[in-house]
């Protein structure tokens, strides 16, 4: 299980102290969809896309109620990442794959794309853009692990497919909001 190489199982664990939570999770994840298309237009993986996978046509034919395997398409689109080399490069995190413009090009100008908006990486600012515009990453963990201090984001698309993004900070933890109100000197208020 990847979720246990990247932390999901330990946080699980230090929370609520055994694993039939990361169970029930893992169980759930294995029923959620591959990703999504916004009118046509705007492609929504986990992670990015795959050297076996050609058209939006070969990702409907997956069938998805299965556990993520270690290597194949539906790997390639929950754990791949963008690059900024070009082709198909091997990923360093051991699943999927990384690629590069060309590659984000190709699939977006097959498919009729305009974007491909997916998320799977931490970005400081909540969201980054790749290739020159043709991808963009969605992070909405603020403060990752409790340690990164990364800001998150959402992305809104209207009715005419722009995009604008609303960035998050995180929150802050139990009663840090009080300590800090106090440590705020007279002069201030």
């Amino acid at each position: 299980q990847i979720t246990q190489v990247y932390g999901f199982y330990d946080e699980c664990m230090r929370k609520y102290g055994h694993a039939g939570i990361w169970k029930a999770f893992t169980d759930l994840f294995d029923f959620m969809p591959l990703s999504a298309v916004i009118e046509n237009k705007i492609f929504c993986p986990h992670g990015g896309l795959s050297p076996s996978i050609d058209t939006l046509d070969d990702v409907r034919k997956i069938d998805r109620f299965a556990e993520v395997p270690h290597e194949g398409p539906v790997c390639d689109l929950v754990w791949s990442d963008p690059d900024d080399r070009a082709g198909w490069g091997m990923s360093p995190r051991g699943a999927g794959y990384t690629f590069g413009q060309d590659i984000t090009e190709q699939f977006n100008h097959n498919n009729g794309l305009k974007l491909i908006a997916r998320a799977h990486q931490l970005v400081m600012e909540g969201y980054l853009w790749h290739h020159d515009q043709s991808l963009v990453t969605i992070f909405s963990a603020p403060n990752y692990c409790y340690r990164c201090g990364n800001q998150a984001s959402i992305m809104e698309v209207d009715d005419n497919l722009g995009t604008s993004f609303l960035q998050f900070d995180p929150a802050p933890r139990r009663g840090e909001e009080q300590q800090a109100a106090k440590r705020c000197p007279d002069y201030f208020l």
